[in-house]
């Protein structure tokens, strides 16, 4: 009784360590698309050169997360982040000083893409499955919803002071804010797992342990898994959602800007959406726990439906303040379901390295996103032919999600 009163009691320590490392980590990724259109007329770079750099990001992240899947089934929690959260906000620091389109790509492509995903849903959502063995769905959820909030914080204090300072100056000191919050708070506060005596963890105990690997449904076999139906399934889900997320968010503060929509309320428009995603990421973390996974995507999909429709039809102001917050309310739905589709199905043992493989899909996915977006933009002067794209991807979305079973993928006999 008193091992399971201290593991809860620093399971709450855990919980805030996630929000604060997703508050910064998820809240500043967003600042690009904040500074997308003060960038391409400051520097004299087309929206297409810029996104590429978010595409670069994208991809260099993605193929990051399964080493860092892998690296946090075997390492210290706290030394993969703390890593992370110092490399992530060098490339923040280093945006603020770029003059040539390679400066870009290394700063924010490069550097702060690999510190990004060792700080992501990835690792803080894996820590918190570990430490959580009841309500777990909630419980990550309201780690991600640090993200959501950091978005609303964080952008929309950069918004309100963009004009001011402008985007070097909000750069730099975005890193240096972060890697001053975060680092104190990884190094010190994450830990891997609860020491499996019961005993409050210390500094020198973060270190893997086999004590929750053995509970619940395991699938060792990783060729196995690769093979699945059901990853697959799931790689096409997540495909989807990186997508459309990275689409939006990359391009939504340009298309209001491009509709009318004033500097400061367009840049509030992406803080707002963190607003939105804060609710919709806490109500899918309780459905998934009384559901299962697959209520909240089905839901999210449906709702992206109406939205990417209502767009293609209504573009005032009102139109897309509508479309951002509804859109925003969708945006999170299904990161605190990575490691619940995963764990349901593949159980813990390989936890990391599947999650990290289905975010990996997610990041390429969103650079694509990102990408196509402005290029589209460039050819046509609009996002209309590609809002249609992202409507049809909503409609085959929905039988997939409905073809997700979260049943325990069972080993062969041996």
């Amino acid at each position: 009784m008193i091992q399971t009163k201290i593991r809860e009691n620093y399971s709450w320590v855990i919980l805030a360590a996630g929000f604060l490392v997703l508050f910064f980590g998820t809240g500043s990724r967003f600042a690009f698309g904040l500074v997308l259109k003060p960038m391409s007329e400051d520097l004299g770079w087309s929206r297409s050169t810029l996104t590429l750099a978010v595409t670069t990001f994208m991809l260099v992240s993605a193929v990051s997360l399964p080493a860092v899947g892998r690296l946090i089934d075997r390492y210290s929690l706290s030394l993969i982040m703390g890593a992370g959260a110092i490399a992530a906000a060098s490339g923040m620091f280093l945006m603020g000083r770029v003059n040539e389109p390679w400066q870009l790509f290394v700063a924010y492509g490069l550097i702060y893409g690999v510190g990004i995903a060792s700080i992501s849903n990835l690792p803080v959502g894996v820590m918190i499955s570990r430490w959580f063995e009841r309500r777990r769905g909630i419980a990550v959820s309201v780690a991600v919803s640090g993200g959501a909030i950091g978005q609303l914080v964080i952008i929309g204090l950069l918004a309100a002071f963009l004009a001011t300072l402008g985007w070097r100056a909000a750069f730099t000191t975005l890193g240096i804010v972060t890697v001053a919050v975060l680092a104190p708070v990884v190094f010190f506060a994450v830990r891997s797992r609860p020491n499996p005596t019961g005993s409050q963890p210390s500094p020198g105990s973060d270190r893997p342990n086999s004590g929750a690997e053995g509970r619940g449904p395991t699938v060792r076999s990783l060729g196995r898994i690769l093979r699945s139906r059901q990853l697959t399934l799931l790689v096409i889900v997540y495909a989807i959602c990186g997508f459309q997320d990275f689409f939006v968010a990359t391009h939504v503060v340009a298309f209001a800007q491009d509709q009318g929509v004033g500097t400061v309320l367009a840049g509030n428009l992406l803080a707002w959406m963190g607003l939105m995603g804060l609710a919709g990421v806490l109500l899918s973390g309780g459905l998934a726990d009384a559901f299962g996974a697959s209520l909240p995507t089905l839901l999210c999909f449906l709702l992206r439906i109406f939205v990417f429709a209502f767009i293609l039809f209504f573009q005032d102001t009102v139109a897309v303040a509508v479309f951002a917050l509804l859109y925003g309310f969708t945006f999170l739905v299904t990161a605190p379901l990575t490691v619940v589709f995963a764990g349901a199905i593949f159980g813990q043992a390989r936890l990391g390295v599947v999650a990290g493989s289905i975010s990996m899909v997610h990041q390429i996915s969103g650079g694509l996103g990102a990408l196509v977006g402005a290029v589209i933009f460039d050819q046509w002067g609009s996002y209309d032919r590609g809002f249609v794209v992202l409507l049809a991807m909503s409609l085959l979305a929905v039988p997939v999600t409905l073809m997700v079973r979260e049943r325990p993928v069972s080993e062969p006999a041996s």
